[in-house]
């Protein structure tokens, strides 16, 4: 391992900033950075010795490489936690578009829903990783949140309450349960899980989380974000008659002023039921 990922590497397991998700993602991020850096031709450059001509040189590099500008503002966030720890934040400039980074784009024009399909669940071969899944496409959960659920506590009869603990954001929501399908997926939740979490008994978070994402890898399941998506659009059809733009219905601009009260009506919903509440969110979901 070149010096610069490993003194990186280092950096990330002393300063335990965040969630496992986001320590898991820093880390990630940055030893790809250091990677890219390298490529670049800086060969020695250490972790304490960064300065404004590699970050320079490295956006220019995602330029290049057409990423997106959420993608792109994800690893800037990085680079600046890794300014902050070497007493160095000065050399980040404090506006991404100073970098010729372009804004986060709130609104989709292409649908990223990902409908969960029994040839998707036939690949599982985890009983705790399948039953996650099933919650995500079945409630629009994401992926922490549909590991920590404790199905028997979260069963209100009419809904699904999550609690605080279980959110991003430490936002408690309620998802109401609106089919028989639901129900039995719930059922079979609480079944397996018996008044306990979805993380298998010889596991913990971390570990059960890196299970999920070893079963999806080997059978082939990716972006499973686009279950959340693929909810959204089938609630929004539900609530207002007719598909989602991103989906294929009409856009905002088209619809009438009764349609589009109902457009608004329905996206708060989602967006509470996302646990997002605001209502711009959706447009990621349902295009606008």
């Amino acid at each position: 391992m070149r010096d610069l990922n490993y003194e990186l590497k280092q950096m990330c397991q002393r300063n335990q900033d965040g969630s496992f998700a986001t320590r898991r993602d820093r880390e990630r991020i940055l030893d790809r950075v250091a990677d890219q850096l390298y490529e670049l031709g800086f060969r020695d450059l250490r972790a304490g010795s960064l300065k404004p001509k590699h970050i320079a040189a490295i956006c220019e590099q995602w330029k290049t490489e057409g990423l997106a500008a959420g993608t792109v503002k994800n690893r800037m966030s990085e680079i600046r936690w890794w300014a902050e720890k070497i007493g160095k934040q000065n050399i980040v400039a404090r506006n991404n578009a100073d970098y010729g980074i372009a804004n986060r784009v709130y609104v989709t024009s292409v649908s990223k829903a990902r409908e969960l399909t029994t040839g998707d669940l036939s690949k599982i071969t985890d009983p705790y990783t399948k039953m996650s899944l099933k919650l995500q496409a079945a409630f629009g959960l994401r992926l922490g949140e549909s590991i920590k659920i404790r199905p028997e506590w979260a069963d209100r009869g009419d809904r699904l309450a999550l609690k605080d603990t279980w959110t991003k954001g430490g936002h408690a929501r309620e998802i109401p349960i609106r089919s028989e399908a639901q129900r039995q997926t719930l059922e079979e939740a609480k079944a397996l899980a018996r008044n306990d979490s979805l993380i298998a008994p010889e596991n913990n978070y971390a570990k059960q989380l890196r299970r999920f994402e070893y079963q999806c890898e080997l059978a082939n399941i990716h972006k499973v974000h686009g279950h959340r998506h693929h909810y959204a659009q089938t609630r929004y059809k539900e609530l207002t008659g007719w598909a989602a733009p991103a989906a294929g219905g009409p856009r905002s601009k088209e619809l009438s002023p009764v349609q589009k009260d109902a457009d608004h009506l329905a996206r708060l919903q989602i967006s509470r039921e996302l646990g997002h509440f605001r209502e711009q969110v959706t447009a990621i979901y349902l295009g606008r």
